[in-house]
């Protein structure tokens, strides 16, 4: 649970008029003196090519001192690449980590999804749901209702936030934008029944002096040439004509801020519309566009010259009907140069926008769950802050050295791989890896400068065993006795093994000679499930057969701790065939008697049980068969009463909905040793990885 710091405006169309959203909302958080971040996942163009006039103004208008490479993470072109390889993942991964490094310098961030623009938009919705969602960000959903009707309108608007709600992410407010002022009051009170109450709605008509473009646009939308009236090129244009007729009929078609678009060898309507422009009988021309290529000829330029010109005339080299083809598909956009429409967007968002009702959810937000992603992202940056020293024994294993590529690649630990040096050097090169001496330790443990010392301390720690020194030398020649040694002598902080070995033959060393912490009498271990929608912590699913219930309240308690430190608050559900006092029987009994004993021993921790798991689980479940319960329905951590019930369920819930499972992770050993499985994938010695040098910083 964290309180927000952040809100992600997200349409699903273009041209929905979000700009306003934007602008109003770094205007309404400035002025409570907040320091106010800006990120916009994905842009249009590379920096280099186009700014994003969007970031553009906010910096420029509210001086804002952001540094531009940090408000966005892609450019549409570097997204589109990456979706084409199927690496959503990455994406995904660097707009966190791009966003959590912006966040952490400001009070507020305000995160701005795409524009629709382009290609590759069939994925930018899909795509905005799943940024607002890991980022666990509330949204305003902005829809527009130009050219709609009202029916139209009140469909796109609940599509739009059940698509949001539907992936468990919450919308804050909906804003429906550019609505025919004769529909608003028809709209106003239809809309409250196609949307949840708690949301909160806004309507804003269509605004013109937003709507329309500048002559300043169309000159940069058609590459025109200035020929006169440069001075002018801010004049709106809320509409065109096609200067083709007897000019006594083109003037009766003459309308406010109409632009003329007319061939270049029409100089009678050029002179009328000049004419026209100074008259008091006539309303203000926006400009003119002379088509074709034409040239004035110099009689009319000399005409022109010395004459008083209040409007612009600009010259394209494209036909008339392209030219006013294009035109008319000109959209307008909130440009830095353009204060005016700036300040029209401010003042429209305090106008229609009930501010103090928005700051207050805003600020009440607060954002329960994580996801896989966002998961995995806060683990390797808690590991990085303090990088600690793992040792991986299995060296001969390619999947360990790719593991270890990447760690070392990310700067995230150090790292020690143990195996015959020269085979591991083959299989690095093969591979196309940087890993080196230089980066990491690559050690033989026979040929090793400690392992006369390492030998001597096994024989001095279990001589009371009756273990001979020779012995204790041929285990030192086994990895993970050396590897673990290097944990017990404190030159290495962590072991990750099992990749290649057994459990038995991971932590049997372990048990021997780093042993278990003081009042821990039980090694056993937890899975992370990363769930799409939050991280759960499954124990014991690897390693205690059938414990009896002092040793399943033992497993509690430390899994609850073990969360705690993962930052996951602790609701603990111990699970058995039923819920409550409604089950008896020998294993129900176990897990009855296992509950009282984490309450007697840990008042502090939440627990409930027996308990069965969609009662764990399900909030509505919850509540039906264990009411007023703190844990059901809620539950962060589950305890499963044996090894065969654990392990199974995790890997079909693994298997049915896609969740991460990160582990087995050891609790209770005095430096951490963490086991592998045997199939396990590059990704789970990562992560595995990972966790244990979080252990080791506790």
């Amino acid at each position: 649970m964290r309180y927000n710091k952040s809100v992600f405006i997200a349409t699903a169309q273009p041209f929905s008029g979000k700009s306003i959203i934007a602008l109003g909302l770094v205007d309404m958080l400035l002025a409570k003196g907040q320091k106010i971040g800006y990120f916009k996942p994905i842009i249009n163009n590379s920096p280099e090519v186009k700014k994003d006039a969007h970031i553009e103004t906010l910096m420029e208008y509210f001086k804002l001192p952001l540094d531009y490479a940090k408000c966005y993470a892609f450019t549409r072109e570097q997204a589109n690449t990456l979706i084409e390889n199927g690496m959503q993942g990455e994406i995904i991964d660097t707009i966190i980590d791009k966003y959590k490094n912006l966040e952490s310098d400001y009070d507020f961030t305000i995160i701005e999804g795409s524009d629709f623009l382009g290609e590759g938009t069939a994925f930018e919705f899909d795509a905005n749901i799943t940024i607002a969602k890991n980022l666990g960000t509330p949204v305003i959903a902005v829809v527009s209702g130009e050219n709609k009707t009202v029916a139209q309108i009140l469909n796109s608007a609940a599509v739009t936030v059940q698509n949001f709600t539907s992936r468990k992410v919450d919308v804050l407010a909906l804003v429906v934008n550019k609505v025919k002022e004769e529909d608003v009051e028809e709209l106003t009170k239809a809309i409250g029944n196609h949307i949840q109450a708690a949301i909160k709605i806004t309507i804003i008509p269509q605004i013109v002096e937003l709507k329309s473009p500048t002559m300043n646009e169309v000159k940069k939308y058609l590459d025109a040439e200035v020929l006169f009236g440069g001075q002018f090129l801010h004049n709106r244009v809320d509409h065109f004509i096609f200067g083709a007729m007897q000019i006594s009929n083109f003037l009766n078609h003459i309308k406010k801020n109409v632009l003329i678009v007319a061939p270049g060898d029409r100089a009678d309507i050029v002179l009328a519309s000049l004419q026209a422009s100074l008259s008091q009988n006539y309303p203000k021309i926006a400009g003119i566009v002379l088509t074709g290529g034409f040239e004035l000829a110099e009689s009319v330029i000399k005409l022109i010259e010395g004459s008083e010109v209040n409007l612009p005339i600009l010259s394209v080299k494209e036909p008339s009907f392209y030219a006013a083809t294009k035109v008319a598909g000109i959209h307008s956009k909130i440009s830095p140069d353009n204060q005016a429409k700036i300040e029209s967007a401010v003042n429209i968002f305090r106008k229609y926008i009930d501010v103090e009702s928005l700051e207050t959810a805003m600020a009440n937000f607060v954002h329960v769950g994580m996801t896989p992603r966002m998961f995995q992202y806060q683990l390797v940056s808690k590991a990085r802050s303090t990088k600690k020293h793992i040792v991986l024994p299995e060296g001969k294993d390619d999947r360990i050295l790719l593991a270890a590529d990447r760690l070392v690649k990310q700067d995230i630990v150090k790292v020690s791989i143990l195996g015959e040096v020269k085979e591991m050097k083959a299989a690095i090169n093969r591979l196309g890896l940087n890993l080196s001496e230089e980066n990491c330790q690559l050690i033989n443990p026979v040929e090793s400068i400690y392992f006369d010392d390492y030998a001597n301390t096994l024989f001095e720690l279990r001589k009371g065993k009756n273990m001979p020194l020779g012995v204790a030398r041929d285990l030192m020649s086994d990895v993970a006795y050396y590897g673990t040694m290097m944990v017990y002598k404190g030159h290495a902080d962590g072991m990750v093994s099992g990749a290649a070995h057994t459990t038995a033959h991971t932590i049997r060393p372990a048990l021997q000679f780093v042993k278990t912490k003081p009042g821990i009498s039980l090694v056993s271990s937890i899975f992370f499930m990363s769930l799409p929608e939050r991280v759960l912590v499954f124990g014991d699913c690897a390693i205690n057969i059938n414990p009896n219930s002092e040793e399943l309240a033992e497993i509690a308690i430390s899994s609850a701790d073990t969360a705690k430190s993962f930052g996951i608050e602790p609701k603990v559900a111990m699970l058995s065939y039923s819920s409550g006092a409604s089950g008896t029987g020998e294993d129900v009994e176990k897990v009855r008697k296992a509950t009282e004993l984490v309450k007697e021993k840990r008042p502090d921790i939440l627990v409930e049980g027996p308990i069965q798991y969609d009662a764990a689980v399900d909030p509505q479940t919850g509540q039906q068969k264990m009411p007023g319960s703190p844990v059901a329905g809620k539950a962060t951590v589950l305890i499963f009463p044996d090894l065969n019930t654990g392990n199974n369920t995790y890997k079909a819930v693994q298997r049915e909905t896609g969740a991460m499972a990160i582990g087995p992770m050891l609790q209770g050993l005095n430096k951490p040793v963490n086991d592998l499985s045997r199939g396990c994938t590059v990704d789970d010695i990562f992560n595995t990885v990972v966790i244990t040098s979080i252990q080791a910083q506790e």
